[in-house]
């Protein structure tokens, strides 16, 4: 059980929204930028890469899934999978890229790259919309032989389908952090030098983290799309990309369920802000420097620091177990 704690409080978190969430679109929203932040997370948290080109890869799931379920038509499936798919082609190229630098200049090479990409979608309308984005993107139910075993025409359904989706892939997340593949990251993050000494090849890992991430955010992309109906070119602009990064930040680097952590607290304090004041963004920006100045690790790291003074201030739990374990 300890070994799939962050699971089982992810799945927590997905059967408690529903409870105490009235939106359904704002529900999966969450889900939606968790699964962007985990993407965006695998290369800051574990890797050691600060990138502000995960717009691109967002922006690259929208547009296919918009394009496969318009004006392609393909099974809605097959197009989340073209989705995916272009996310790590996406991220495969800007990464071949990006890595054979380090530092400030990689942060600008990923930057260049999502500046050209909101260009170019901005000039060719004729493929993504331009500055309308694409409209009246579908959200069709999952149907066999013309029987449909999961609508998704309800906000609510559409979460549970999100849900399903987002479950799946923290859970293919966390088996590759844990694994050597993971561990063999964090040793690049924590030491270049001495891994690179070791023998192992750092592009190539980097380049994987990339594609992984790629595809992640391509996925959330997609969905995003689906929810709201439209692939609009905000989702391609540096905005996008400066707030996934944001939430990975807010909620913890180096933790996957802390990426979930940063996206609801981004995005619900955002739609709580938002009632009390048109200009709830100048809220949200103070609120975010108060969390960036007084919590260096993140939520994730606030909880735990919380959890260590109440294990520390009530030892008897502590005590007790021990005197219970057999000498």
């Amino acid at each position: 059980m300890r070994k799939h704690t962050h699971l089982l409080l992810a799945l927590a978190v997905v059967l408690v929204m529903p409870l105490t969430m009235q939106s359904g679109s704002l529900a999966s929203e969450v889900l939606i930028f968790g699964l962007a932040a985990m993407g965006c997370n695998l290369l800051l948290g574990y890797t050691g890469l600060l990138s502000f080109g995960q717009g691109i890869f967002f922006g690259l799931g929208s547009y296919t899934i918009a394009l496969t379920l318009t004006r392609w038509p393909l099974p809605m499936p097959l197009a989340l999978a073209a989705a995916v798919a272009m996310g790590a082609l996406g991220a495969a190229i800007v990464g071949w890229v990006a890595i054979r630098q380090r530092g400030t200049y990689f942060v600008m090479l990923t930057l260049a790259f999502a500046q050209m990409f909101y260009f170019l979608a901005y000039s060719f309308p004729g493929l993504t919309g331009g500055d309308n984005g694409l409209l009246d993107i579908p959200r069709p139910s999952i149907a066999v032989a013309g029987l449909t075993l999961w609508p998704l025409a309800s906000p609510w359904q559409y979460y549970g389908f999100v849900a399903a989706v987002f479950l799946m892939a923290f859970w293919l997340l966390q088996k590759a952090s844990a694994s050597i593949f993971g561990r063999t990251l964090l040793a690049v993050r924590d030491n270049e030098e001495r891994a690179g000494a070791i023998g192992y090849n750092l592009r190539l890992l980097k380049l994987q983290a990339f594609v992984i991430s790629g595809a992640v955010t391509g996925l959330a992309g997609a969905l995003h799309a689906m929810m709201t109906g439209i692939a609009p070119l905000a989702n391609a602009e540096y905005h996008t990309s400066e707030m996934i990064l944001v939430m990975t930040v807010i909620g913890g680097t180096g933790n996957l369920l802390a990426s979930l952590l940063g996206s609801a607290f981004y995005l619900l304090m955002g739609d709580w802000l938002s009632t009390l004041w048109p200009r709830w963004l100048l809220l949200l920006g103070l609120v975010l420097m108060v969390v960036s100045l007084g919590v260096q690790r993140g939520l994730w790291g606030l909880g735990e620091t919380l959890w260590a003074l109440v294990r520390r201030r009530n030892p008897a739990a502590g005590a007790a177990k021990t005197q219970g374990d057999p000498a």
